[in-house]
């Protein structure tokens, strides 16, 4: 079997800035709401037996208190803020298991759950379902793999070295040097994708940089610039690093049959109709019947 861990975060800005409005019942603004709701349930039509969504439900975590610059709920459209809270119970409705995450964020839930689950008996492969970088450093051979379902581009292992140049074990070392602009910490001056991977490929990791130029063992342009900037920013490139490394230890409690989707709730027709998609509250017994028959 193949387990699906899908990004539910991702899921809701990617519908709210690419799927129409949609208003519920009561005039609330419900239109990435509705496009997740389609999408997790287009997983379901292709076949996905297997499904848990983590989220974001406070945007806020610890990282915050490791670094002033990092990514908060500022500047997040109260429209689509006060959607998570409604995705997550109308997927709680249509069976699904969701992880709303408050101390730590959605991607640790992902991390640790792909941990969890890719060593249980009768696991083929974890797909983690995100083009977000960071879940990179998650992937295991064929194993574990991440999906960009927008594009459909599935990398494993080779995949993540071809589109980064290092191996997913270097993945928060990377990010420390080059940034990540999404979580709001900068990386060090100068150092860009292609200079990094260089660097990386030979070190692997932060600990096995020279801090001296004359020391270094690779062939770079810049490369003494580079070593001037890292020697002055290391202490800073660690703690980007730790703001990127993923979390492995978050409380996640449902066994693999837990995950297993056996079709909605009870609730389910009564938050169709809240929603205001009368039509999406007999899809999930189509695709449950359709699964049958085969």
């Amino acid at each position: 079997m193949k387990v699906h861990l899908l990004d539910g975060t991702y899921e809701l800005f990617r519908h709210h800035f690419g799927a129409p409005s949609r208003l519920d019942c009561k005039g609330k603004e419900v239109g990435a709401v509705v496009g997740a709701l389609n999408s997790v349930l287009s997983m379901f039509r292709d076949g996905v037996t297997h499904l848990g969504v983590a989220t974001d439900h406070v945007v806020e975590s610890f990282r915050n208190e490791l670094y002033d610059g990092y990514k908060t709920g500022e500047g997040i459209e109260p429209q689509l803020h006060d959607q998570f809270p409604v995705l997550e119970d109308a997927l709680r409705a249509l069976g699904v298991v969701v992880w709303p995450m408050v101390e730590f964020e959605a991607d640790d839930a992902l991390c640790t759950a792909a941990a969890l689950y890719c060593d249980a008996p009768g696991v083929e492969q974890v797909v983690i379902c995100t083009p977000d970088k960071d879940l990179s450093q998650c992937v295991r051979q064929e194993k574990v793999v991440q999906l960009d379902r927008r594009k459909k581009e599935l990398r494993n292992e080779a995949g993540v070295r071809e589109k980064f140049g290092v191996l997913p074990g270097s993945i928060p070392d990377f990010l420390a040097l080059v940034g990540d602009s999404a979580d709001g910490f900068p990386g060090l001056p100068g150092w860009g994708q292609k200079s990094t991977a260089i660097v990386l490929e030979h070190y692997e990791h932060l600990e096995k940089i020279p801090h001296t130029f004359s020391d270094w063992q690779v062939s770079v342009r810049g490369a003494k610039r580079l070593c001037e900037a890292f020697a002055r920013g290391y202490e800073d490139a660690l703690l980007f690093r730790t703001l990127a490394v993923l979390r492995r230890d978050v409380p996640i409690s449902e066994s693999l049959e837990d995950l297993r989707w056996q079709g909605p709730g009870d609730s389910w027709r009564d938050v169709c109709l809240e929603l205001g998609v009368k039509d999406l509250a007999d899809a999930p017994e189509r695709f449950l019947l359709g699964a049958r028959k085969e």
